[in-house]
C-alpha cells in the first residue's frame, strides 16, 4: 500500500504545472500593468502637449494690462463676417472693448481683409464702436489689406480714419441675397414638390416653387431697407468726406487709390505707417480674438450642419 504523504510522479508533475501557470499569470499581469502604464503615460503626454500648444488660446492680451508697455492695439478681421467665426460680433466686440478700456492701449487699429458678410454682425460691431467712441476718448483707425468690401467696409466706416494700399479693393456698398430655382428641372424629371404650410408666404423663396412678381417685389423692398441702413451708417461715419457720387452706394468696388478720390478712405498706408505717423507709437500688440482648436471646430461644425439641414436664403452685405 502506497503512503499518501510520499510524493508521487503525478503530484510532482501537477506541482510543476501549477508553478508554471502561476509564473505565466504573474508575467501576464506584469505586461498588462506595463501596457496600461504606457497607455496612461501616452494619454498624459498627448494632452500635456495639446495643452502646451493651445495654452493661452482665448486669453485676452489686455488681461494683464499693468504688464504691458504703452502700445497700439490691433485687431485682425480676416475672412467672411459670419456666425461662429472669429469675425462675428460676439468675438470682435470683446476685443474692441478690451482695447478701448485698456489704458496702456493708446490707439486701436482694425486690420481688415474681408469680402463682407452678415449685416447683423457688421451692424452690431459698428454700433459698439460708436458707443465706445462716445464713452472713451481714444482714436480708432482702419487699415485695409487686400479687401474691405461690404460688411467689412460697414465696420470700417465707424472708425475715425481709414487707410488702404493703392491696390486694395474697397467698397461694394450694397445688399444681395441669392439662390437657385429648380422648377423647370423638376418638371422634366417628373418630380412633384409637396410643401404644406400654415401661412400663405411661409415658403417664401422656396427654390422648388416659382418666383412670382409679388414675392420678388416684396423681397426687393426688404433688401432695399437693409441697403438704406447700410448707406445711412456709412454716411454717418464718413460725413462730408464722401464725394457726391451715386455710384458710391451702387455696389461697385474700387482700388485704394480710386477710393481715396471718392472719400471712402483717408489715405494710403500700412498698419506700421498709421502706428508711427498717426499715433507716434511703434509698439503693436495683437488683440485679435482666438479660440482653442476643439471649441472652434465644434462650433464651426454645428454651423455647417445647421446650414445643411436647414437651407435658407441669407441676406449678406456683399
Amino acid at each position: 500500500m502506497t503512503d499518501e504523504k510520499s510524493p508521487t510522479w503525478e503530484r510532482e508533475l501537477l506541482q510543476k504545472w501549477v508553478t508554471e501557470i502561476n509564473k505565466e499569470a504573474k508575467s501576464e499581469r506584469r505586461w498588462r500593468y506595463a501596457l496600461r502604464l504606457v497607455r496612461s503615460l501616452s494619454v498624459l503626454v498627448f494632452f500635456s502637449a495639446f495643452w502646451f500648444m493651445t495654452k493661452g488660446a482665448g486669453e485676452a492680451p489686455w488681461a494683464d494690462a499693468e504688464k504691458l508697455d504703452p502700445h497700439v492695439a490691433y485687431i485682425r478681421i480676416q475672412g467672411e463676417i459670419t456666425t461662429g467665426a472669429l469675425t462675428d460680433s460676439d468675438h470682435l466686440i470683446k476685443s474692441i472693448k478690451g482695447a478701448f478700456q485698456n489704458p496702456k492701449a493708446k490707439a486701436i487699429i482694425l486690420r481688415i481683409n474681408s469680402p463682407g458678410g452678415s449685416p447683423v454682425h457688421s451692424g452690431r460691431i459698428y454700433d459698439e464702436i460708436e458707443k465706445l467712441k462716445a464713452q472713451i476718448n481714444k482714436p480708432i483707425y482702419t487699415v485695409i489689406d487686400e479687401m474691405c468690401a461690404s460688411g467689412g467696409y460697414y465696420i470700417a466706416s465707424a472708425t475715425d480714419e481709414i487707410y488702404a494700399d493703392k491696390a486694395s479693393i474697397v467698397g461694394s456698398i450694397g445688399v444681395i441675397t441669392s439662390g437657385f430655382g429648380f422648377t423647370g428641372l423638376m418638371e422634366k424629371l417628373g418630380v412633384e414638390r409637396r410643401a404644406i404650410t400654415a401661412g400663405a408666404n411661409k415658403a417664401l423663396l422656396d427654390p422648388f416653387s416659382p418666383l412670382t412678381p409679388e414675392i420678388e417685389n416684396f423681397w426687393r423692398n426688404v433688401l432695399a431697407t437693409t441697403h438704406q441702413q447700410f448707406i445711412a451708417s456709412v454716411k454717418k461715419g464718413r460725413g462730408d468726406r464722401l464725394t457726391e457720387n451715386t455710384d458710391v452706394f451702387s455696389g461697385l468696388m474700387w482700388t485704394g487709390e480710386q477710393a481715396l478720390e471718392l472719400g471712402l478712405v483717408d489715405g494710403l498706408g500700412s498698419m506700421e505707417f498709421v502706428a508711427q505717423e498717426k499715433v507716434g507709437i511703434e509698439n503693436l500688440v495683437d488683440y485679435t480674438p482666438t479660440q482653442d482648436i476643439i471649441r472652434r471646430l465644434t462650433q464651426r461644425a454645428q454651423v455647417e450642419v445647421s446650414a445643411f439641414l436647414s437651407p435658407k436664403h441669407e441676406v449678406a452685405v456683399y
